[in-house]
């Protein structure tokens, strides 16, 4: 009876079934201290994102540009019914019109501002918009001509961060100097900005305008298309741009010293008119329409790193997976404490990766972590497997995996493709492997001696 319970507890204990349900275990019980990485470098990309918060608040944040646009004060007339009288009321309203023509020249001069390890490109824009208006048909608006107060008229532009324009600047209307004055004057939609009064004769048809403008910025950089036709050249000492918006540049040059982009904008796409009442928002489908460049970091640490640690499952079992296949077809047997250390390994990588990778960039980091981790598991290896070459396997099998994952990273947008293909050949690779094992046998193989798999030197 004694025997028969030995023999049991003994084919329980050498069922390859049950340690395969072990090592799942063991998987899904290490990825706590990979969330607690997950969650640490969700931390870290706030703080970097606080950093630049900080800086742009400082230096000055992502810029928008809207306009510039012609203010014109109206009153406004209609008539209530008060007791059966009827009661004419009026009240001052604006009309918002856009130029005919808009051409904007800028350049960018960029550099990288630190904050501790965390680093945030800011740029120094300078441009010259300039522009013809043709004089407003305000009938289109319902607006009376003697309702029209010609000599309130202002031109306005919207510039998101005004605090961070760096110098006074005078617009030219009509070859006639005329300084700007603090605020966007009755241009709600174009948030905070300056303004210049611009008092338009009875008999003006179509004013030139010009003016400079010099502002600090950072990450971004947006204009919109205010015009009949909007023209945009800009050009830059950053290398890494990324164009954004409802149109991209139809002409573009990026290289390792710059950029330079060209936009050409009809106005028949934008979602709005080239003139409207004060008392209609346009503002949603005006920030709808923006376009422009954001000066992005071509390899995002944070976000390489949080897109690798999704694999960390997978490449612990498929690590556990290759110790298992040498148990099987070597007759070795490796204690689960010892898979659990190899995990512990694995795991160490995404945090060794990340700490790197704040000082010596993701490319660096990521080899580093890599051939610290594959030394760590081969060594460990060795002396668990107790043979160099069963080491190397195992070794080989995990830098295979990290060359694999930064494959990943670096193609997003194969990710899928390349990861399907992966996944059928590493399947197929251990079908192939264990095609001929006996797996009743396996299991016995200690008490019996005998086995019908082939051995591993």
């Amino acid at each position: 009876m004694k025997d028969s319970v030995d023999r049991l507890v003994t084919s329980i204990r050498n069922s390859q079934l049950l340690r395969l349900f072990i090592l799942a275990f063991l998987a899904l019980l290490l990825q706590i201290p990979v969330s607690m990485i997950s969650s640490l470098m969700g931390e870290r990309q706030q703080r970097n994102d606080a950093a630049a918060t900080e800086v742009s608040s400082k230096w000055g944040e992502a810029q928008s540009i809207t306009g510039p646009v012609l203010v014109v004060p109206y009153t406004h007339r209609w008539t209530d019914d008060a007791g059966g009288r009827p009661i004419t009321r009026t009240e001052m309203r604006n009309a918002i019109v856009l130029p005919d023509e808009l051409t904007i020249h800028g350049t960018m001069r960029s550099e990288v501002r630190r904050r501790g390890i965390f680093s945030v490109p800011v740029y120094r824009l300078g441009v010259k918009i300039e522009g013809e208006f043709a004089r407003p048909r305000l009938d289109e608006l319902r607006v009376a001509p003697g309702d029209v107060d010609w000599r309130e008229a202002h031109l306005a532009v919207g510039v998101s961060d005004a605090r961070a324009i760096q110098e006074a600047t005078s617009l030219i209307w009509n070859g006639r100097p005329i300084d700007f004055l603090p605020g966007a004057a009755g241009f709600v939609e174009g948030g905070t900005g300056i303004h210049a009064p611009v008092a338009i004769a009875d008999t003006t048809q179509r004013v030139r305008f010009a003016f400079p403008l010099a502002l600090n910025g950072s990450l971004r950089l947006d204009v919109v298309p205010f015009a009949r036709t909007t023209t945009f050249d800009l050009a830059g000492n950053y290398p890494h741009p990324s164009f954004q918006g409802k149109w991209l540049p139809i002409e573009r040059t990026v290289g390792e010293h710059g950029f330079t982009a060209h936009w050409s904008i009809p106005f028949l796409g934008r979602g709005y008119p080239q003139a409207w009442s004060s008392e209609s928002s346009m503002a949603e489908t005006i920030a709808a329409s923006r376009f422009g460049v954001e000066l992005v970091n071509p390899v995002d640490q944070y976000h390489m790193a949080l897109r690798s640690v999704k694999y960390a499952f997978l490449f612990i079992l498929l690590t556990f997976a290759t110790l298992w296949l040498i148990e099987v077809l070597a007759a070795v047997r490796v204690h689960p404490i010892q898979y659990l250390m190899l995990g512990g390994a694995l795991c160490l990588f995404y945090l060794l990766e990340l700490a790197l990778s704040e000082h010596l960039g993701f490319p660096v980091a990521y080899t580093l972590a890599s051939v610290a981790v594959i030394g760590m598991v081969g060594g460990y290896s060795l002396a668990i497997l107790r043979r160099g070459s069963r080491a190397a396997i195992v070794a080989a099998g995990v830098a295979l995996l990290y060359g694999y994952l930064y494959l990943l990273l670096r193609n997003e947008d194969y990710a899928l493709l390349i990861g399907s293909i992966g996944l059928f050949v590493i399947l197929g690779a251990i079908m192939f492997v264990t095609r001929r094992v006996d797996w009743y046998a396996a299991g016995m193989r200690e008490q019996s001696g005998s086995s019908h798999a082939h051995q591993l030197p």
